[in-house]
């Protein structure tokens, strides 16, 4: 951990998401960072919990949700982003990314001041988070990455068919009342022009 009086490269490191770049194995139409990705993840994650409140019931700190969405892909600015398809592929590489995963967590909040770190922990350690938080950031996640594949399929890029196939199968799965009224309510104009949208 930095020193009080130490310079920090923590927001250094995090400057850098913006040169990671997601979807390495497919053609893109439209190139996507994870800086850009991270945002998009927290403003859906935001919408879903004051859906959940709002609609179903929930109690749920959605400026809590936002902010620790902002950070859910802090590591890969030292692991890079690894394709889901090579992500999952075995339940033995699965296990060692999560490993990794763990370890580049622990590696950029001992960039932090230790006055920081506990505020920091709550935020960039997954197994810190509230199984709640976890569900709707992970719910948020997908919607983003089915957002971005329709984006490519209405460009006419065909490469993300069948991913966008397989976020649709697993966004209908979930159970969580809000992201199915995300989904209704939401996803479809995100699919119009600028002239479609300004006739709404």
């Amino acid at each position: 951990m930095q020193d009080e009086n130490e310079s920090c490269s923590f927001y250094a490191y995090l400057s850098r998401l913006r040169w990671i770049k997601r979807w390495g194995l497919k053609r893109n139409a439209h190139e996507e960072n994870v800086m850009e990705h991270s945002w998009e993840v927290a403003v859906i994650a935001h919408t879903l919990a004051l859906i959940k409140n709002r609609y179903y019931g929930g109690q749920i700190d959605a400026n809590a949700v936002a902010t620790a969405a902002l950070y859910h892909d802090i590591t890969e600015v030292i692991t890079g982003d690894l394709p889901t398809p090579i992500k999952y592929h075995s339940s033995e590489i699965s296990f060692a990314y999560k490993e990794i995963e763990k370890q580049a967590e622990i590696e950029l909040l001992n960039l932090l001041p230790a006055e920081l770190l506990a505020d920091f922990q709550t935020l960039i350690r997954h197994d810190m988070l509230s199984e709640e938080h976890k569900q709707l950031i992970k719910a948020a996640d997908k919607i983003s990455a089915y957002l971005k594949c329709q984006s490519e399929l209405k460009a006419g890029n065909r490469e993300f068919e069948v991913a966008a196939e397989q976020l649709a199968q697993t966004i209908g799965d979930y159970q969580q009342p809000e992201v199915k009224y995300f989904m209704k309510t939401f996803a479809p104009s995100c699919g119009l022009t600028l002239d479609g949208l300004m006739k709404t």
